[in-house]
């Protein structure tokens, strides 16, 4: 009987080993944060030149979990870039302060080594370590640069969140050289990512507030039992374009990138347009060329599972974007959106930020600065609140 129950007690432990080993298999990493990337414009460049500095930069995560890696870039850079130790940290406020929780510093390395040079036109992953990742934690991450490019800087310049030089009495709203945090996490996981422009990017939010529409829709997610285990991650880039021109890429030229380049992306939302349409000449052709660039993102993305939702331009009358071409092209795109079939799902911007006396203008509560284009914080909660969360 003895006998008999050690081979049993062996048997449990062994089919026990067996399952912790399968779950930590079936886990993967997801990105819990992203932002776009581009060049910074010479308004847009450090304060002080971020070689031989050290800078911290804090930002907000979606979902948690106990194993991170990072991702720097110096995709748009045309010199090489050197971190000499980067540290990570959970902070003690969403950007109004540089200030971290003392003993949660955690050094990270890169292959082993502290440092760490970045090619130009390159990025780099971390090594993985543990981490206590707490969802929608606000992290701290400190690079301490060694060169830097002083000109061609990859950068995210509408980070809406402060960012430190330790040294140096000196600050900025932007951010510098971070371009994502994975986590890994279970299976059943995964990320959606938002692309668009600065109404992505939160152009009229509280800066150091964490309240774009996109933050709005991951605590809304978070909170929901079905949906708690999807990160959101913001790709908007101010004065984005889909075509040509604007600010940064064109949406043609990033979308493998930033759509399709990080892991476990299951959903795209495409939030786009306004730019293109609010420059052109010809709105309707305009609009036609927009919705041939939807439709290979869209195949593409069918092509690797991932779902793609498709929401609709919100109005810009009495914007100087406004005119009778410009809003006919809007509304053939937005009428292309809700009923052309090519997505797999709708959220209807339009219908919900419209005046009610004047539906092709936004409405007057959700105005920001008078410009008739951004919403205010109001309006960007109210964006976050319209979505369906059934559509994940």
């Amino acid at each position: 009987m003895k006998a008999l129950r050690i081979l049993r007690t062996a048997a449990v432990a062994a089919a026990l080993a067996l399952i912790f080993t399968g779950s930590a298999s079936a886990r993967k990493w997801v990105t819990t944060w992203a932002t776009a990337q581009q060049i910074a414009e010479p308004h847009n460049n450090p304060p002080i030149p971020l070689a031989g500095e050290t800078l911290r930069q804090i930002v907000q995560v979606s979902i948690g979990g106990n194993e991170i890696r990072l991702r720097f870039s110096n995709r748009f850079s045309q010199e090489d870039l050197e971190m000499l130790h980067v540290e990570i940290a959970q902070a003690k406020t969403e950007g109004a302060s540089p200030d971290v929780f003392p003993g949660t510093e955690r050094t990270l390395s890169f292959g082993g080594k502290e440092s760490v040079t970045i090619k130009a036109g390159e990025e780099v992953y971390s090594d993985p370590i543990r981490f206590k990742l707490k969802e929608r934690m606000n992290v701290a991450i400190t690079i301490t640069y060694g060169k830097a490019p002083a000109n061609t800087i990859t950068s995210h310049p509408g980070s809406r969140t402060t960012s430190y030089f330790l040294d140096k009495d000196a600050k900025t709203d932007h951010w510098y050289t971070i371009e994502s945090i994975d986590v890994k996490a279970a299976n059943k996981a995964a990320s959606i990512a938002v692309l668009g422009d600065s109404i992505t990017d939160g152009r009229g939010t509280t800066t150091n507030g964490q309240n774009r529409w996109t933050d709005n829709l991951s605590k809304r997610l978070l909170q929901n039992r079905r949906t708690r285990k999807l990160a959101v991650l913001n790709f908007g880039l101010g004065g984005n374009c889909v075509l040509r021109g604007g600010n940064g890429p064109t949406v043609t030229n990033r979308y493998e990138h930033d759509l399709l380049g990080f892991p476990s992306v299951k959903y795209i939302i495409i939030f786009e347009g306004v730019n293109d349409l609010g420059t052109t000449r010809n709105g309707p052709e305009t609009a036609a060329n927009v919705i041939e660039v939807y439709k290979n993102i869209i195949a593409q993305a069918h092509a690797k599972g991932i779902k793609v939702i498709g929401a609709t331009v919100m109005p810009f009358k009495h914007n100087g974007y406004y005119n009778e071409s410009r809003e006919e092209g809007r509304q053939i795109l937005n009428n292309w959106i809700r009923t052309g079939g090519e997505f797999d799902g709708l959220i209807d911007f339009d219908a919900e930020m419209s005046g009610k006396e004047e539906p092709d203008a936004l409405n007057p509560i959700y105005l920001f600065e008078n410009d008739w284009l951004h919403p205010n914080a109001q309006g960007y909660k109210a964006m976050g609140d319209c979505i369906d969360l059934n559509l994940f």
